[in-house]
């Protein structure tokens, strides 16, 4: 039985966190509601996502995945990740700032790891006027410098930094060395994957008094050390009541729904299942071709929901204006 599934965000105490996202549940169940993350579609084995609507309710991503298998993802989806979901949706809320980082790619990650690598993009939502990033060098590095300016803590100095607002997209390709600075809050789309090797943390001590670790060789060994491509950052511009593409990847394809009248989609021509999250508003979303009483569904500002592949004929309905990322695999 398909239908638009939504499911229960699993909300993360992180010490870099704050209280935006808890202002957006009903309940958050998070030891200190220092909620830095909240994963609302996820099939990532320590934090699955739970359905939280219809008959399914209870049932984790992974549990409808090899039920209904290419009907949940569609075919090619199927064939090249099998019953493992591809992409893991959350929202994050930097209060601090985050450490500098890296991803690997999935070479690096599936030999080293045993894991996807981590390509990713941010769309920013409303945040404080101050809210900025780092995205990848301002010029060329060698590991010499950047193990030095490590242990100076003048790293960030050697990043190319970004003033962000609203509909802001950052394109994080693996190998691109990053960070989320204070008072910033994005919607991330990202591979199914939670390795990140840090290479600065501003000597920040976790939940357990110990410095948090880093990961300086790990990193060195997957970072691009050329400078920033400038179209990693960019303003895309909205179309109202259509689609904005804000980024299409061999990983995933991100557009834009800024919504204040009723809208109908076709996913016929897509092989993949559809993803949704919503950024600002609310709205329903109702399954014209499903053929059960759960066809329809709410999402709001925090939520995501994910549309089967089997389900192509789609009516948006915003109350009010709102705001939704549409989030699809196009192989």
């Amino acid at each position: 039985m398909l239908y638009p599934f939504k499911f229960k965000p699993q909300c993360l105490d992180k010490i870099w966190g704050g209280h935006t996202i808890e202002q957006w549940y009903d309940k958050v169940e998070s030891e200190y509601n220092n909620v830095g993350e909240a994963w609302v579609i996820s099939d990532f084995d320590k934090y699955p996502t739970e359905v939280c609507n219809g008959a399914h309710t209870g049932d984790t991503l992974h549990d409808l995945l090899e039920v209904y298998l290419d009907e949940l993802v569609g075919g090619k989806v199927y064939d090249v990740f099998g019953t493992h979901f591809p992409l893991l949706m959350k929202f994050i809320d930097a209060t601090q700032d985050l450490s500098i980082q890296v991803h690997p790619d999935d070479d690096y990650a599936l030999d080293n790891e045993d894991s996807l690598g981590k390509n990713e993009m941010w769309y920013v939502m409303p945040s404080p006027d101050d809210a900025s990033i780092y995205l990848g060098w301002k010029q060329e590095m060698n590991e010499a410098l950047v193990r030095e300016s490590i242990a100076a803590g003048t790293l960030a100095d050697y990043l190319q930094g970004y003033k962000v607002k609203a509909g802001d997209v950052a394109y994080l390709p693996a190998g691109t060395v990053h960070a989320m600075c204070r008072n910033t809050i994005v919607a991330e789309i990202q591979e199914n994957s939670d390795l990140t090797y840090r290479l600065f943390d501003y000597n920040r001590v976790g939940n357990d008094g110990k410095q948090r670790p880093l990961h300086i060789d790990k990193a060195l060994e997957v970072m691009n050390l050329q400078p920033s491509d400038a179209d990693l950052f960019a303003h895309p511009q909205p179309n109202a009541d259509g689609v904005a593409n804000l980024r299409q990847t061999p990983f995933f394809t991100t557009n834009l729904l800024q919504l204040t009248r009723p809208v109908q989609r076709d996913y016929a021509p897509l092989d993949s299942f559809v993803a949704y999250m919503c950024t600002e508003g609310s709205a329903t979303i109702t399954a014209l071709d499903c053929e059960t009483e759960d066809r329809t569904v709410e999402i709001r500002q925090g939520e995501g929901v994910l549309i089967p592949a089997s389900l192509n004929d789609i009516v948006l309905t915003p109350k009010g204006n709102c705001n939704l990322l549409e989030i699809y695999i196009e192989l």
